[in-house]
Parts: C-alpha cells; sequence; structure tokens
C-alpha cells in the first residue's frame, strides 16, 4: 500500500506538539517544568552589538512559532564558533543592511544544533513566559509570533542536518510551554510570504 508521505512540517507539529502536550497544563498530568529549557545561548555569550534603539516589548504572550532559515551556506561546520559567527552575520545583515535594531529574529538554530539569542531581551522574556520582544521576521506578524531561523537555505529539497531539526523541535516545545501556544499554531514563513 502507498501511503503519503508526512511532510517535515507535520512531523515538526507532531514532534514539537507531543513535547509541549507534556508541558500544557492539564494535557497528561504533566507540569511546564516537564519541557526542559533547551542550551541557548544569549546576546552577551556571542558578543552581539548592541541595538541601535530600545528593544520594545509588545505586553502580551505571542499566540505562535513562525520558522525561517537564513538562506545562508549549508556549512558543514557544526561547530559553537559557526553558530556564533552566523549569529553575527544575520545581525550584520539585519542592522546594516536593512536598518533594523538589532536582529529580526528572537532566536537561530545552527547547522550544528546549537541555539542563539537573536534580538536582545529575547531569552529573558521567554524565561518569564508572561511577554515578549516585538521582532522584525514576518510583515504584519511581528506582535504575535516568535520567529526562530535556521542556518541555511532549505529551498529546492535540502534538508537540515539531523542535530538542526532536534534542536528545533525542542526550541518550539520550549516556546509552546513558557507561552501556552498550541503546537498547531507552529507555521513556516512561506505560509504569510514569498521566502
Amino acid at each position: 500500500m502507498n501511503l503519503p508521505q508526512p511532510s517535515r512540517r507535520h512531523i515538526l507539529l507532531a514532534c514539537a506538539g507531543g513535547l509541549a502536550a507534556a508541558a500544557l497544563p492539564g494535557t497528561a498530568h504533566a507540569r511546564a517544568a516537564d519541557v526542559i529549557e533547551p542550551d541557548i545561548d544569549g546576546t552577551a555569550q556571542w558578543q552581539a552589538r548592541a541595538p541601535q534603539g530600545p528593544t520594545e516589548l509588545v505586553g502580551k504572550r505571542p499566540t505562535k512559532i513562525i520558522v525561517h532559515h537564513t538562506v545562508s551556506a549549508n556549512t558543514s561546520d557544526i561547530s559553537r564558533a559557526q553558530a556564533h559567527r552566523h549569529a553575527h552575520w544575520v545581525q550584520d545583515l539585519h542592522m546594516d543592511k536593512n536598518g533594523w535594531t538589532d536582529t529580526g529574529y528572537h532566536f537561530l538554530i545552527s547547522r550544528g544544533g546549537w541555539i542563539t539569542e537573536g534580538r536582545h531581551r529575547s531569552l529573558s522574556t521567554l524565561r518569564g513566559g508572561s511577554d515578549f520582544v516585538l521582532g522584525a521576521h514576518t510583515s504584519g506578524q511581528n506582535d504575535q509570533a516568535i520567529g526562530i531561523a535556521n542556518e541555511g537555505a532549505y529551498h529546492d529539497g535540502a534538508q537540515p542536518p539531523r542535530a538542526q531539526w532536534e534542536v528545533l523541535v525542542a526550541l518550539c516545545a520550549y516556546v509552546c510551554g513558557k507561552y501556552g501556544i498550541a503546537p498547531s499554531r507552529l507555521y513556516g514563513h512561506k505560509d504569510f510570504g514569498d521566502t
């Protein structure tokens, strides 16, 4: 029997949904503490530039997550140092070329599976679970969504490395658990516009 193959998006939703369900009140007799915070290098750890203006808080919880790719090289360097170089590259692009105050994404995930905080204060507000930083990643969605960008280019069927994929699932589950976001509210940037 030929069954249709699930898309990577459906797999992400299922994996993150299973992990996040364990963190949502009233599901599977679990508590929010059951979803463990993944290892995230804050802006101080990767020595980010200071923002070129104030970091604006939205004043409410986000209602969705939007997953992106940075359309950068699909490097074979999976080191933490490469994750930090990539975070600098994205911040420089967003601040110097786009004219934004800081990195547009809240979090970045390297091909080696290292997570870096993108926009300043994203990590501290995530840990607090009641507010988030206004991003600059998806037109019309920045005051509603956490933006997570994956290092690399995934057009034309390219697949992310396993380490990157697993960390993306873990980060999405953690964000869903901290903010009470339903796993069905995970989207790709292409759901809102061209990438």
